[in-house]
């Protein structure tokens, strides 16, 4: 077993500084101004397909858009931060182009599983009319930073409908792991279906960066 001398955990309670930017994303709480933003995906059957919920009416979303507004601060283990992403500078696509800026496009999910042993999660939900531009990749890669530089996690995961191949190709995407497969574990829609767990721990995200800088020098010496 690795063995190692463990971070100092960050003082609670941990407010992150909002809002939480990439290079073309805000990560940021979630307001009652967001409600149609969010409800327009959060109504839409492909969405919710492999989730536990929805599709949700307006009243589910009004209480959904209500309890993400006050998940900003982790106190404890079991806490999770639920933030609005929203692109900045009108992004890629032909829609968000017409809208303007500050488009919200989906909300992401970061659990604190266990303080004691370092453990997180994450996981996401963004509109379809907005994939295939990588927001969802940028944006779930912010929440690896965000646990394993600034909380010091040593693992974080993340569970996944087995049938979800799309949401398979994004965590592979950011280096995670494929490490367990549970065959028909739980029974959605009617159907027993699988859960697959991906996850990644704080030495390989150390070791993914450093790839991407090594990647990103080689590009500057061509």
């Amino acid at each position: 077993m690795a063995t190692s001398s463990a971070p100092t955990n960050p003082p609670l309670p941990y407010t992150p500084a909002y809002p939480i930017r990439t290079e073309r994303l805000d990560l940021r709480p979630v307001t009652d101004d967001d409600f149609a933003a969010i409800h327009a995906y959060q109504r839409l059957p492909e969405v919710c397909r492999y989730l536990y919920w929805g599709p949700h009416d307006e009243a589910a979303s009004r209480a959904s858009v209500a309890d993400k507004a006050t998940r900003t601060t982790l106190r404890a283990s079991g806490d999770f931060l639920q933030l609005a992403v929203v692109v900045r500078d009108g992004g890629t696509s032909h829609a968000l182009k017409a809208m303007g800026d500050g488009t919200l496009v989906g909300d992401v999910t970061f659990v604190w599983s266990s303080r004691e042993h370092r453990q997180g999660g994450i996981g996401y939900v963004f509109h379809p009319a907005h994939t295939g531009h990588g927001y969802a990749t940028e944006a779930s890669r912010a929440l690896l930073k965000l646990g394993f530089e600034e909380l010091q996690l040593h693992r974080i995961q993340a569970e996944l409908d087995g049938r979800n191949t799309a949401s398979a190709r994004l965590l592979e995407r950011l280096g995670m792991r494929r490490e367990g497969h549970l065959r028909e574990n739980e029974f959605l829609d009617g159907e027993w279906s699988d859960e697959v767990i991906y996850a990644m721990l704080a030495r390989e995200w150390r070791d993914r960066q450093e790839e991407r800088r090594s990647g990103r020098r080689e590009e500057r010496q061509e």
